[in-house]
């Protein structure tokens, strides 16, 4: 399933928007941190649903020297999102499908330390994605429940990924 679809159909659904419009939503809510949605698909997506029936151009706005097609989702757009919406929410938030997984299982053919300095890398990394996150939570105080239960989700994702990366380095470390 595309995530640039399911978010497209739902916010057409909100109302008629241009894509300039979606893209700012996109990027003001950091969308690409949290899915698989990046800013410049937006404008394709729009394109490929209009093609396909599931939305169409509900006018045209002229800003300056730029013609802005705003769209809207038609009845068969309606259907898909729900059909999209009922695949999401019956399958698990996340997955434990990894390469960090499979790769870990040759971290041996590696030159001596790399693979211990790259899993620490990793931990960086995810140490940073935890501060994006709390400062997301912060920005999004007070939003919904549902909201609060997706950070709490996420963060004991993290957590446990922090964990067991700390588990590894230092199983690299003794090895």
């Amino acid at each position: 399933m595309s995530s640039t679809r399911l978010l497209v159909l739902g916010l057409l659904s909100e109302g008629p928007r241009h894509g300039y419009e979606i893209n700012q939503l996109v990027t003001a809510g950091a969308l690409e941190q949290w899915t698989d949605v990046k800013p410049g698909s937006v404008y394709h997506a729009l394109a490929k649903l209009e093609s396909e029936g599931l939305a169409e151009t509900h006018a045209e706005e002229r800003t300056g020297d730029r013609l802005r097609r705003v769209y809207a989702i038609t009845a068969e757009g309606r259907r898909t999102l729900h059909d999209l919406l009922r695949k999401a929410l019956a399958a698990p938030p996340h997955t434990t499908r990894s390469d960090f997984a499979l790769a870990l299982r040759w971290h041996a053919l590696l030159e001596s330390g790399e693979a211990r300095d790259l899993v620490a890398a990793s931990a960086r990394e995810l140490a940073a994605r935890r501060t994006v996150l709390a400062a997301g939570r912060e920005a999004k105080a007070g939003l919904s429940p549902l909201a609060d239960a997706l950070f709490d989700n996420a963060e004991a994702h993290l957590a446990a990924d922090a964990q067991l990366l700390a588990d590894l380095q230092r199983l690299l470390d003794a090895g």
